[in-house]
């Protein structure tokens, strides 16, 4: 049961919208590695700040329990500054939009408390988001500067990340659908393990997309998976690469260093080819022409080059995140909050985090 002091709080917010005053949400961010706090005015961004995590580089990944203790360190630093940044009181807040899932357990459970501490605080509602839509509606997130197109919906969005591949129909803020997904590897999570086996460094994806860049697209081919319907599959890429290499390294030692940009362009370019093939497939079977990209490797230049180019191709509107918006930030589970909060989707305080998406699997 929602206890009055909230409930008052709720009805004073709708009644401060019907006569056009803003709504401001705190997002928090906390499902990985990156800690992150945003304030929202509506769905203009006036606060994003992320703190990263240096110390996961010598590891060559994230390791969930170092992961969770630094973000015990930074969230409160991250919050306040986000509070300077946007010049605003925590008395004008009108809800708390926090990240249940899907993500590391203990980082999403530092996250999840201090919301609901900080809700109880300021006596203001709570509002879960789920990660993977908070990609998607980074699309609306608008800055103070430049107002930007928003995707009308319906529309196709393709989540990549180190954790996800995914194909989604859009159809509302709320209602979206998986009609497309890995079933196994991720692409973001190929990119880094070639980048390791290379001894590029971590994260592996912007090193090996710089080498790309300089490198010969068609000098190696590798083979690509033969999976039904929207599906994806990479381990199976991820797992040749690692044999070709090793062949070749047995003929020549310092392979790997003689051809390192040839073979980040190549590889690059069988990822994306996978990656835009079922889109492709998905937008002529649905018949839908707005496509939009979102995560982690949405950030990818040979990605987004793609889109654009077949968007001209086959009359395509595409919607290409701003690359601040691609990686794992407050501002995307804001602008998601002001949604929920506009339909009063609230949570409570008997929320827990979870591991796996509640995005409807079609």
């Amino acid at each position: 049961m929602m206890i009055p002091s909230v409930r008052n709080r709720i009805l004073k917010n709708f009644f401060f919208n019907f006569i056009k005053m803003s709504v401001y949400i705190l997002g928090i961010e906390s499902s990985c590695d990156d800690t992150s706090a945003a304030i929202m005015e509506d769905t203009t961004v006036l606060a994003n700040v992320i703190a990263n995590q240096e110390v996961h580089r010598q590891y060559g990944g994230v390791v969930p329990e170092l992961a969770s203790r630094a973000h015990q360190q930074n969230i409160v630093p991250v919050i306040s500054h986000a509070f300077q940044v946007a010049n605003i009181n925590k008395k004008n807040l009108s809800a708390i939009a926090f990240t249940r899932g899907p993500g590391l357990l203990g980082s999403l459970l530092v996250g999840v408390s201090f919301s609901k501490a900080l809700a109880i605080g300021l006596d203001v509602p709570l509002i879960e988001i789920d990660h993977i839509k908070a990609h998607i509606l980074a699309h609306f997130v608008q800055k103070k500067d430049k107002i930007k197109e928003v995707p009308e919906f319906p529309f196709l969005c393709l989540i990549v990340s180190g954790g996800h591949t995914q194909i989604v129909l859009v159809e509302d803020y709320d209602n979206m659908t998986v009609i497309g997904s890995t079933i196994d590897d991720a692409a973001g999570e190929t990119f880094d393990k070639a980048a390791k086996i290379m001894e590029l460094g971590y994260p592996g994806g912007p090193l090996i997309d710089k080498l790309a860049k300089i490198g010969d697209e068609n000098h190696f081919k590798f083979a690509k998976p033969h999976v039904a319907g929207y599906n994806y599959s990479f381990s199976g890429l991820k797992t040749s690469f690692l044999y070709f290499l090793r062949d070749e390294l047995k003929n020549n030692p310092a392979f790997i260093e003689d051809n390192k940009a040839d073979l980040c362009a190549s590889l690059q370019k069988t990822i994306i080819d996978i990656l835009i093939g079922k889109l492709m497939l998905a937008a002529k079977e649905t018949g839908i022409k707005s496509i939009a990209i979102a995560g982690g490797v949405s950030a990818n230049s040979g990605l987004r080059n793609a889109v654009i180019n077949l968007s001209e191709m086959y009359n395509w509107k595409p919607f290409i995140p701003e690359f601040e918006f691609t990686t794992d930030n407050a501002a995307m589970i804001a602008v998601a909050g002001y949604f929920k909060y506009m339909s009063g989707n609230f949570s409570n305080q008997t929320a827990k985090p979870y591991s796996k998406s509640s995005c409807k699997i079609k």
